[in-house]
Parts: C-alpha cells; structure tokens; sequence
C-alpha cells in the first residue's frame, strides 16, 4: 500500500475557489485503479494550508493518477492559486520520499 500527504500552502483570496476545484478532482480520483482512498482537508494549524491524503494499492496506480487528464486540469486550475509548489509526500515499505 502506498500512501500520499500533499500539502499545498493556498492564497488567502482563492482559498474557496481552490477547495471546490479540488472537489472536482476528488470525485474524478476516487474513480481510477487502485484508489483506496483521497480526501481534501483544510489544515486545523493553518487556514491556507491544503492537506491530501491519499491511499493507492501499488506505485504504478499511483503513477497512472498523476498523468490522469484531470490532473493536468486541476494543476493548471489550481496554479496561480498557490503561495508555493505542493509538497509531496510518498510513504511506502519503511521509507518517505519528498518532492
């Protein structure tokens, strides 16, 4: 099992527009091979803070979301919503791996 933390730091002024995109996206996701689980939440710490979790049943699942056609959409929707890049986390067998 794979899982993902992605958190994306938001602009205060695209915060509501951003959350309903990734709605969108959420519904699309929950849809492709291998997606045990994804959700969206609004960190508790940080109200422009944006925190996916994710679970996938293999890295290649994994792999195939992240060049799914509505991810290409929510990136370029979701880019100029962004105080900074995403950062993402993959925690598989013992290891995490940043990027």
């Amino acid at each position: 099992m794979i899982y993902v933390i992605a958190t994306t730091p938001m602009k205060p002024e695209n915060k509501d527009d951003f959350i309903k995109g990734h709605k969108t996206c959420i519904a699309k996701t929950l849809k492709e091979k291998g997606c045990m689980s994804y959700e969206g939440h609004v960190s508790v710490n940080n109200p422009n803070l944006y925190v996916v979790v994710e679970r996938w049943e293999t890295r290649d699942d994994l792999n195939a979301h992240g060049r799914a056609p509505h991810m290409k959409v929510w990136r370029e929707y979701s880019s100029h919503m962004k105080t900074a890049p995403t950062v993402i986390e993959i925690i598989s067998d013992g290891k995490v791996e940043k990027f």
